[in-house]
């Protein structure tokens, strides 16, 4: 791949991950290829384009790639129905797969979930070898599995399937600092406080994406080393360890409401990024910072 001003398309570039992408890109001084639905919502900075269009028709995904040399994908309609989610990740996304691999992309980076693995009480540590949840397990994690499994079937590119859990960072859009705060104040506050709460800042998770899809992280043999050429290779991203008491404590303490404590069994195992930190990932934003950002989102004055 190209060491200086790669073109990368990026999906979704309006949302949380995806505008965070595109900042992250053009400090690597990239340009990008900002694909969103509606016009005027890509991030307005130097070396973005704006593309409006839907990924998922093949006349709009050949033009988008065509001349590129990694594309991002972040789009999945989390909290839709499932027909949506189906018709939007499962059946669209390998159509930009398709489209990239045919116009000689280098690489798609993915946005999957670590949601797609089993963190049952009793399991222990979860890597990228730890077992899928099972079709049946619910409409994110059944539509996110295969998604996945449609990319692996889509040959002739290096794909990543880049896996981050509760991704935490100030936005409208926001599922752990905004979406679910907002759940709390209604009255959903239940969680045993030992269990695990993995997480990823979405700028350390911007940051691992842009390394990769601008080539930073060279291909290898070895997926502990880097993306393997010409095949499929997951990847889990997380920071530091967690607990429901980390997160919800914070934020009901900022709410200025009562946790409801719990004991039931829960998952209380680590998720394990050695692969991610092996391709050189360092993240930049600790638990304290990032609760304190947390705690300040919910605390600004209206």
């Amino acid at each position: 791949m190209p060491t200086s001003s790669p073109v990368v398309v990026v999906t979704g570039a309006n949302g949380l991950v995806g505008a965070a992408v595109c900042r992250a890109l053009v400090e690597r001084s990239a340009r990008v290829r900002a694909v969103v639905r509606r016009a005027g919502s890509a991030p307005a900075l130097d070396g973005v384009t704006e593309h409006v269009g839907d990924f998922a028709h093949q006349g709009f995904a050949r033009t988008v790639t065509r001349g590129a040399d990694a594309v991002v994908t972040t789009v999945h309609p989390m909290g839709s129905p499932r027909d949506v989610q189906h018709r939007v990740a499962v059946e669209g996304t390998p159509v930009l797969a398709r489209a990239a691999r045919d116009a000689g992309v280098a690489r798609l980076v993915h946005v999957s979930t670590a949601g797609v693995y089993d963190r049952s009480a009793g399991v222990g540590d979860v890597a990228e070898d730890g077992a899928l949840l099972p079709e049946g397990s619910g409409d994110y994690p059944d539509t996110k599995n295969a998604t996945d499994a449609a990319l692996a079937r889509v040959g002739g590119l290096t794909t990543v399937l880049v896996r981050p859990p509760a991704v935490v960072g100030a936005g409208d859009t926001s599922v752990w600092n905004t979406l679910r705060p907002q759940a709390v104040r209604d009255g959903e506050r239940r969680a045993n406080p030992a269990q695990t709460w993995p997480w990823v800042h979405v700028e350390d998770l911007a940051a691992f994406i842009a390394d990769v899809a601008t080539g930073a992280v060279a291909t290898a043999d070895d997926p502990e080393r880097g993306p393997v050429a010409g095949s499929t290779t997951p990847v889990v991203v997380a920071g530091e360890p967690a607990t429901w008491r980390d997160y919800l404590g914070t934020v009901t303490d900022a709410l200025g409401v009562a946790a409801e404590w719990t004991d039931e069994p829960v998952w209380t195992g680590q998720l394990r990024a050695d692969r991610a930190r092996g391709w050189g990932w360092v993240p930049r934003v600790g638990l304290a910072r990032a609760m304190d950002e947390l705690r300040r989102g919910l605390t600004k004055p209206a």
